[in-house]
């Protein structure tokens, strides 16, 4: 196995002299390396997190950055996602890729195959930025599951009285909203909807797909 400190060299992220200063100081403080490194202000965590999947063989996700598989976040209620610090983020073949701050976490991983009843593939993710993935893709999934509940409920829609001015709160405003937030959020060239069928009581039925 590499050592950090030769992993963050040859990634360019360190200096040989940050890093001999580096090792000078965790002896002092009786800490890890890699924590030394981002207290002194070397690294970021993201470099920390990157550069020991590196070590143990794993792949790093940047989340940011990553084009998440919303099916995939689907699989899972948003409370085991906050309970492991997990979130499914798209699929191989039939397995299902998950990002986890601990990918050693085994408690997590089993839990996530019993429920999806896939196997898991474990990657990793910076914590902060897992938990802020965590609140943006399930808050919105939850809050478009709840309009679309919303509009269920309301009568059909009258179209023509489409003209008319509609309250900022209505249903079908907040989800116009909604769907226009996230795909700002995911960076989307394009918002397509595409009509379902009608069904008794249903005032809209549609899917949703952003492109980048």
């Amino acid at each position: 196995m590499k050592q950090l400190g030769s992993i963050l060299l040859e990634e360019g992220v360190l200096t040989e002299e940050q890093l001999v200063d580096a090792i000078d100081e965790q002896q002092a403080r009786g800490q890890s390396l890699g924590r030394t490194l981002v207290e002194m202000g070397y690294i970021s965590e993201g470099q920390l997190v990157r550069a020991l999947a590196s070590q143990v063989g794993m792949e790093f996700v940047e989340l940011a950055e990553y084009p998440v598989d919303r099916a995939a976040v689907a699989l899972i209620p948003d409370t085991v996602c906050r309970r492991h610090a997990a979130l499914p983020i798209g699929f191989e073949g039939e397995r299902l890729k998950v990002a986890m701050s601990n990918p050693g976490n085994v408690v997590a991983v089993d839990d996530i195959r019993q429920i999806t009843h896939r196997t898991v593939i474990p990657v990793v993710a910076a914590h902060d930025d897992l938990m802020q993935a965590i609140d943006r893709y399930c808050r919105s999934d939850a809050e478009m599951k709840d309009l679309q509940g919303a509009l269920d409920e309301q009568e059909e829609v009258d179209l023509s009285q489409i003209g008319d001015v509609i309250e900022d709160d209505a249903p079908i405003v907040r989800f116009v909203n909604l769907l226009i937030t996230q795909a700002i959020q995911d960076r989307a060239s394009d918002i397509h909807l595409e009509p379902g069928r009608k069904t008794s009581g249903s005032a809209i039925e549609s899917t949703a797909c952003c492109t980048r």
